[in-house]
């Protein structure tokens, strides 16, 4: 240690054996559950009465499902079961929040909107846009409780369904290639 070269060897080899991760903020399933969050804080902002507990288990669900990723995403350097465990937490925490807007609309009479629905279309192909991704909140002053649910219902779906895809590649890579106990025998 004295020339420094042990140090810098080591601290090489170290780089080179432990995968990157934390790539998590330029994936889509990430940048869509933060508009679901922001999106959530605004909603129950509006339409819950501050004291409920609905109100902050919407926003704690919400949160929960970006900041999993964020985890696990972390965590895929030392622990790919921990990175497939805090996806499933993700998951799991968006679908909660999916019956929470359900239950919204089912407890005020409103109507949420099916596939079929005349303007599920046009709201997927805006999710999709790069408007959309840019300012999520754009449209909310504008926006009455059933078209907030409906949007919001629809972006879970679609995170719920990246999420599932995302546990399956996870699960594979992990039978594939193990994990960092795996590599290291």
């Amino acid at each position: 240690l004295s020339d420094g070269s042990d140090f810098t060897t080591k601290h090489l080899a170290m780089e080179t054996f432990l995968p990157k991760g934390n790539g998590y903020r330029h994936l889509r399933v990430y940048r869509v559950t933060e508009a679901i969050h922001d999106l959530t804080e605004r909603f129950v902002s509006d339409y819950i009465p501050r004291g409920s507990r609905t109100r902050d288990q919407m926003v704690q669900a919400a949160r929960s499902g970006k900041q999993n990723i964020a985890e696990g995403s972390a965590a895929s350097s030392t622990s790919k079961e921990t990175e497939i465990k805090l996806t499933n937490v993700a998951k799991a925490s968006l679908e909660e929040l999916l019956i929470d807007y359900q239950d919204y609309l089912r407890q005020h009479d409103l109507c949420q909107w099916g596939k079929e629905h005349p303007r599920t279309r046009g709201l997927r192909e805006y999710l999709k846009s790069e408007a959309f991704m840019a300012s999520p909140l754009h449209y909310c002053d504008r926006m009455e409780a059933e078209e907030f649910c409906n949007l919001c219902l629809t972006l879970i779906n679609q995170a719920t369904y990246m999420l599932r895809r995302m546990l399956e590649t996870q699960q594979q890579q992990f039978l594939a290639n193990g994990g960092i106990k795996e590599l290291m025998y």
